[in-house]
Parts: C-alpha cells; sequence; structure tokens
C-alpha cells in the first residue's frame, strides 16, 4: 500500500511540473542607435548640380575628432588642390564599427540638403572604410557611379553577390606587402567580378606598398578626373 501512495504521488508530481511548462514563440524587433560625425566640404559653386564623393576612413581615424578624417583621402587632397565637388566623409566612433545603414541615411541627408546631381555620386574607402564601401555598394548597387576601395577587405558573404555591383566602374587598390589586409582580399573580389562581365573594372597592386597604399592614389589628380568622368546611366535610386 505504502509503494502505491508513493508511485501515485510521483506521479502528480510528474503531472504538476509539466503543467506548469509551457512553449511558445515571441517576434522581437532590436533597435540599435548609431551617431555618426562627418565633415563635409563644399564646392566654391553651389547654383549647379555638382557631384559628390563619399570617403570611409579607416579604423585609425574613429572618434570624436573631426579633423582625423581629413588626414587621409579627398580631405587631404583639397588642402592643397581644388577639386569642383562636395566631399563627404563620415567618422565612426571609437568604440563601434561602420554601420552601413547610418552611412546611406547620411547620404540621403546630404543630398536632400545640397545641390547634388544623383548621377555623379562615387564611394571610396581605405582599410575598414575599403570594407564599408564594397558593402554599401552591394546594399545599394543602382546609388553610385563608381568605386575605389583601398587596401580593403571583403567578407565571403559579400562575395557572392558581386555580380550586384557588375555594372559600377570600379578601381581597387592594394599593396602587395600589406601585412594588416592581405593582398588576397583585393584578388579575390576582382576575380569574382571578372566573372561577371564586368563594364569597367581594373586592380592595381603596388608591388612596394604595405597597408598604406592609399596616400599615392588620393594624392594624384587621376584618380579624381577619372571618377568625375563616370557618369550614372540607371536612373533607379
Amino acid at each position: 500500500m505504502k509503494h502505491k501512495i508513493t508511485l501515485l504521488m510521483l506521479l502528480f508530481s510528474v503531472l504538476c511540473l509539466a503543467q506548469r511548462e509551457t512553449t511558445g514563440k515571441i517576434k522581437t524587433v532590436i533597435v540599435v542607435q548609431h551617431e555618426l560625425g562627418y565633415a563635409l566640404h563644399k564646392p566654391a559653386n553651389t547654383k549647379d548640380k555638382k557631384p559628390l564623393i563619399i570617403f570611409i576612413s579607416g579604423d585609425g581615424e574613429k572618434g570624436t575628432d573631426i579633423e582625423k578624417v581629413k588626414i587621409h583621402g579627398p580631405l587631404k587632397y583639397l588642402k592643397t588642390h581644388e577639386l569642383d565637388t562636395y566631399v563627404l566623409a563620415p567618422q565612426c566612433k571609437e568604440d563601434e564599427n561602420w554601420d552601413i545603414e547610418s552611412i546611406y541615411e547620411l547620404i540621403l541627408k546630404i543630398q536632400k540638403e545640397n545641390n547634388i546631381d544623383s548621377n555623379r555620386i562615387y564611394l571610396t574607402g581605405l582599410s575598414s572604410g575599403g570594407w564599408a564601401a564594397w558593402n554599401l555598394a552591394l546594399s545599394y548597387p543602382d546609388k553610385f557611379a563608381a568605386i575605389v576601395p583601398i587596401s580593403g577587405f571583403v567578407d565571403l558573404i559579400q562575395l557572392e553577390s558581386a555580380c550586384k555591383i557588375v555594372a559600377i566602374p570600379t578601381r581597387i587598390y592594394h599593396g602587395l606587402l600589406d601585412d594588416v589586409v592581405k593582398v588576397d582580399y583585393a584578388i579575390t573580389i576582382y576575380k569574382e567580378l571578372k566573372k561577371c562581365n564586368p563594364k569597367d573594372l581594373q586592380l592595381t597592386i603596388f608591388d612596394d606598398a604595405g597597408h598604406d597604399s592609399w596616400t599615392r592614389v588620393y594624392d594624384n589628380p587621376e584618380i579624381y578626373d577619372w571618377m568625375f568622368k563616370q557618369i550614372k546611366t540607371n536612373k533607379n535610386e
């Protein structure tokens, strides 16, 4: 009799536990806020529509001191040269990584507030900014008239969708001696794009350059002359 009572109590306990367990599903939306500082250079004449160069800097330019984004790239070039264009340089916070959607929203804001030719928006970046440039172009392939990634790296997921940007004239630059971002990244994305019958694609590898292969690119007027010749024909925004 005692064994029967014990068994019944055990069954009752199991049933109670089972009744206290439930299953279900929940849908959540996680919102992450990002804050981007930025520097914007405006051309002397803003009455006519002018092109826009978006320059995305690397990890060394992160922070809140906006002068850092003028150390390299087009804004450095503008210290001693003239360019008849808008130049937008976002700045990533020290403890954050580039957020593609935030950069895109910034571009839309600058377009809305300034007299920018939507068919002449050019995208370039160095190191982690090169990664952001690839990501931004792949996310919004109809937005840009040309892209110039320098010393950048590419994720495997990006490689799988390389053909999305086949219509965008592209100049890729990398240093053969780069020990921060291996030159293999540039070679791999170049080969992937070549499979897609690209409109205008060129890879330049500097045999004597390390990670800083961008100085000789941005300090040379040829890259700006090339960009300004590119005009987007796809009107879809």
